[in-house]
């Protein structure tokens, strides 16, 4: 069994969580898990408590929090802090920061927490000499809920057919958006750009690539953060996949690459042969095409409601276009595939959205495309958008290719469940983490989306 530290002193050359935080000011720390649906939970822990919280954790009742495959009779989930993960929040409000933790149950690592899935994902990797870097693309609606209850856009003059990068809409939405992009500068993201989208009242905002695990996190604090900042401005941000029919929807793109400690593995190297002439080495021919293998299922993880398959299944929105792929492809410089590549250092994964949980699309899109390594799989040629096998066209469809898929399922069993329990625990826990689709609804989902 493993157990969490008891409260031993820093390793030599770091700092501890509280001189950390007491360096900044901040005088209270949100110690942050995430449920399966991506739902951020905390509690507000004082910084005279911080040296506690590091060593043994703070404790939450699991089946309060959400979806986290609990039942009100089972034990604590206790957050152990990952001190690398601390950021100041003092934008946010005076003395505030944050620092994501994993979760624990009876000692042992909880093997259905989704940033556990993706940590021991990514150790595994790195134990055969691979870690995967990403890159995210967040993207969001502003809107406010009128009178009748009916949402619409905060900015009531953005109205425009084609209303993407309009200087406009972005001066109109400056105060906004700046804060955000001071707040990613402050941490240290290196935010490069802000845009208005293709949907009247959405934006995208975007920060450079790191190490899977710290981009996962970063895309929890950036929803928060942009939630709360646009609430103190009397709107409302939403993930939400598709909130208005005849728009574009919010998709969260990543862009991945894989990496030898600091040597890419994707570009082509020395006499390497460029198969299909993307500028890629075999490494990344392999990941491209395990990720087109597992395409359905990983969609169970990536795009992960009902509402998801509204943004997947448009024809056609306002703008003319609806940026979503419904068809499992790959290509070059072409946003209508699957897998686009827009330059021989990465692919980029067009088909999440919103809603997904950014540890679980991580970690579903690591155990893909490291299968095609391993198997040495081909991709194909590159084709045209319609020519790769069809998406799912429902939830129902990819929860039905999910338990159908050993590598993808397999991410999800990416830890020992019965570490410190008993089988049966273990079974029952492991029965309820796959049925979770169906017992929670996508009602629920999607009202904690919208934040409304």
């Amino acid at each position: 069994m493993s157990v969490p530290p008891k409260s031993t002193p820093p390793v030599p050359g770091t700092q501890s969580l509280a001189s950390l935080a007491k360096a900044d000011g901040v005088r209270f720390l949100l110690a942050t898990f995430t449920t399966l649906t991506g739902k951020p939970c905390a509690k507000l822990v004082p910084v005279e408590a911080a040296d506690a919280l590091e060593g043994d954790g703070v404790g939450f009742a699991g089946y309060a929090a959400g979806a986290m495959g609990q039942l009100p009779r089972d034990p604590d989930v206790v957050a152990i802090p990952d001190v690398s993960s601390y950021v100041p929040l003092t934008f946010v409000r005076p003395g505030l920061g944050m620092v994501h933790c994993d979760p624990y149950v009876e000692g042992s690592p909880y093997a259905f927490a989704p940033r556990v899935i993706l940590r021991t994902l990514a150790e595994k990797a790195a134990a055969e000499g691979t870690r995967m870097v990403s890159g995210a693309e967040v993207e969001y609606f502003l809107v406010q809920r009128g009178a009748d209850g009916a949402l619409t856009t905060a900015d009531r003059l953005d109205d425009a057919a084609q209303p993407c990068y309009d200087a406009r809409g972005l001066t109109r939405m400056y105060d906004h958006l700046t804060a955000v992009s001071d707040a990613m500068v402050q941490l240290g993201w290196g935010p490069y750009a802000s845009d208005h989208e293709d949907g009247n009242g959405q934006f995208e905002q975007n920060f450079h690539h790191a190490d899977a695990l710290t981009t996962a996190d970063r895309v929890v604090t950036l929803r928060y953060i942009v939630q709360v900042l646009a609430e103190q401005r009397g709107m409302t941000a939403t993930f939400m996949p598709k909130p208005f029919t005849d728009r574009t929807g919010s998709g969260l793109h990543m862009h991945l690459s894989l990496w030898d400690g600091e040597r890419a593995l994707f570009p082509a190297g020395g006499d390497a042969r460029d198969q299909y002439g993307m500028g890629f080495g075999p490494e990344a021919y392999h990941f491209t095409a395990g990720l087109l293998e597992h395409a359905p299922a990983l969609h169970a993880l990536i795009a992960p409601t009902v509402n998801s398959y509204k943004r997947t299944g448009a024809t056609t929105t306002a703008s003319g276009a609806t940026w979503a792929p419904r068809m499992a492809s790959w290509g070059g410089n072409d946003r209508t595939h699957f897998l686009r590549v827009p330059d021989a250092h990465r692919v980029e994964l067009r088909g999440g959205d919103g809603s997904a949980n950014s540890y679980l699309a991580a970690a579903g899109a690591l155990g893909a495309g490291l299968d095609g390594v391993r198997r040495r799989l081909d991709p194909g040629r590159p084709g045209a958008a319609e020519d790769g096998p069809r998406l799912p066209r429902t939830l129902l469809d990819a929860v039905h290719a999910l338990e159908c898929d050993d590598v993808v399922r397999g991410v999800l069993d990416a830890v020992d469940a019965k570490a410190g329990v008993s089988d049966y625990y273990a079974e029952l826990k492991r029965e309820e983490f796959y049925s979770w689709h169906n017992t929670v609804s996508p009602w629920e989902i999607d009202r904690y989306l919208t934040a409304v």
